[in-house]
């Protein structure tokens, strides 16, 4: 028995599942999820020695490569100095002017400690602001495992939601509308009939949790000036997308100033950390300046806060985003050009550090697109790959990250491994 099918053996006695986050399960691929023992640059080693080449990257955060030496002696003389104080700190301080430096739509910042905690605070902070209760989210879009945003969307014009996790009052979810990415006749429909009872709209401006779908110019111009007219806070949930697919988030690539934008993985360089912030008139509402409540007691935890420091000033040296971005678009040219050689319904595609593979004869636009797409051609590609030593995410509906640290040369490997994979040999 591999140690990897060991320890997940062992791991479903004490803990559901066998893991802490579901996907990890590998529950749609099938088959043993892999241990890991150590990471070190593209690297992971899982609990067996093999080593893997990694696009997944913790999900975006080690955009820098795993265990950076600069990001880990920061983290380890952070810790010296304590763990956790639940009291303010200068580094707080200092992170929140960074971000509010490198990204113009933020005026002011709150620090938590996960993507989830930052969406719903979010939310919770625009209808407040709003004094409306309607929220907008799109099919196929994950903002965190909150109980509003867990809805599913039907495939009518527009769809009130219904929970699509148990454990979730339906109640809760009742004034959760679920539209379709990308499509806009759609989304001026809803405006138009009650733009003025939407408090917020909230969009993965990348789509990355249905793999990766680019938001088109058209879907992008009229999320703005629908929620400008209609003064409803538009929220650009960037926990996955920023500062990994640009040096300002994919707002700055869309020249979109949203309201509201949340942050997460790459600001917290590995460790739990993530954020919410915009128009200054917006965040005064929050506590202890205004009547909507938020708190944590480990938000801006200083360890996390020096892995986040570090990793920001990393990514903000000359010429990283235009390396991140090439050597992803070398991975992603050679996976389509892989699959028109090899005659199989292969396409891919890219935006900065972060991509998309897909076994369809096109690129997708929606949901729809996504799920039609040949899981088990996947499935095959997938564990193909792992007997390589190449780890992609364990679903077809998962975007992939390369970091810095992925060299041409790495990236080559890796097409060869692909060509292997494909072609049965």
């Amino acid at each position: 028995m591999s140690r990897n099918l060991e320890l997940f053996e062992r791991a479903k006695k004490p803990i559901p599942g066998g893991v802490n986050s579901p996907v990890r399960a590998f529950g749609s691929v099938g088959g043993t999820p892999r241990f890991v023992k150590k990471a070190n640059g593209p690297y992971f080693w899982d609990a067996d020695d093999k080593r893997y080449i990694d696009y997944v990257g913790s999900w975006g955060p080690a955009i820098v490569g795993h265990a950076h030496p600069e990001v880990i002696r920061a983290v380890q003389q952070a810790a010296e100095g304590g763990l956790s104080f639940g009291a303010p700190t200068e580094a707080e301080v200092e992170i929140a002017e960074t971000l509010c430096a490198m990204l113009p739509s933020l005026e002011q910042v709150r620090l938590v400690s996960s993507g989830t905690e930052a969406t719903m605070s979010a939310i919770r902070l625009a209808r407040g602001f709003t004094g409306r209760d309607t929220i907008v989210k799109f099919e196929g879009c994950y903002h965190g495992h909150s109980d509003s945003l867990l809805v599913k969307a039907g495939s009518g014009l527009l769809t009130f939601g219904a929970p699509s996790s148990g454990g979730v009052p339906a109640d809760f979810t009742r004034h959760t509308l679920v539209l379709e990415y990308n499509n806009v006749a759609q989304l001026e429909e809803t405006f138009a009939r009650i733009g003025d009872t939407i408090a917020c709209v909230i969009v993965e401006p990348f789509a990355g949790n249905m793999n990766l779908i680019r938001p088109s110019e058209a879907f992008v111009k009229a999320l703005r000036e629908l929620t400008h007219k209609s003064g409803t806070v538009l929220i650009y949930d960037e926990v996955m997308t920023g500062f990994r697919v640009g040096p300002r988030c994919a707002q700055g690539l869309h020249g979109v100033i949203p309201d509201l934008t949340t942050l997460g993985k790459v600001i917290g360089g590995g460790m739990p950390l993530a954020a919410f912030g915009g128009r200054r008139d917006i965040m005064e509402c929050i506590a202890p300046l205004g009547n909507v409540y938020q708190a944590g007691t480990l938000s801006g935890n200083p360890v996390a806060v020096a892995a986040g420091l570090t990793t920001l000033r990393l990514i903000r040296e000359p010429g990283f985003y235009d390396t991140l971005t090439a050597r992803t678009r070398r991975l992603t040219d050679g996976l389509a050009a892989l699959g028109r050689e090899t005659g199989v319904a292969l396409t891919a595609d890219s935006v900065g550090g972060m991509f998309g593979l897909y076994f369809t004869g096109k690129v997708p636009t929606c949901y729809a697109e996504v799920t039609n797409s040949d899981r088990e051609g996947f499935n095959r590609f997938f564990h193909a790959m792992l007997e390589e030593g190449v780890y992609f995410a364990p679903s077809a509906y998962e975007a992939g990250f390369v970091s810095i640290a992925h060299t041409d040369a790495l990236i080559d490997e890796t097409l060869a491994a692909a060509r292997r994979a494909l072609s049965g040999k």
